[in-house]
């Protein structure tokens, strides 16, 4: 997953990545700006565990400074990813 470093104030950032569990089925993909605090979940449950899954986020920031956005995965067990995925901007 790779950010634009910077982007203007009102600027809609859309990221993407894909995400596999080897030999498990994601169910969700999960999201936060909060440091991981709070995660807003997105169910890709018609998924299987020999696809990987594209997820795309996208985010209009409404106040300028730093941004970090976490992504994870959840599969069939429940089981949240070990390690989140981090992309990072800012937004002047």
């Amino acid at each position: 997953m790779i950010a634009p470093q910077e982007l203007d104030l009102g600027q809609t950032i859309t990221l993407e990545g894909y995400a596999d569990d080897f030999d498990k089925s994601i169910v969700a993909m999960e999201f936060s700006l909060d440091g991981g605090e709070t995660w807003t979940s997105h169910d890709v449950s018609d998924t299987t565990a020999d696809l990987w899954v594209h997820w795309t986020y996208s985010f209009t920031p409404e106040e300028r400074g730093a941004y970090q956005l976490k992504v994870r995965s959840v599969n069939e067990r429940g089981q949240a990813s070990p390690q989140a995925a981090v992309a990072e901007f800012y937004v002047r």
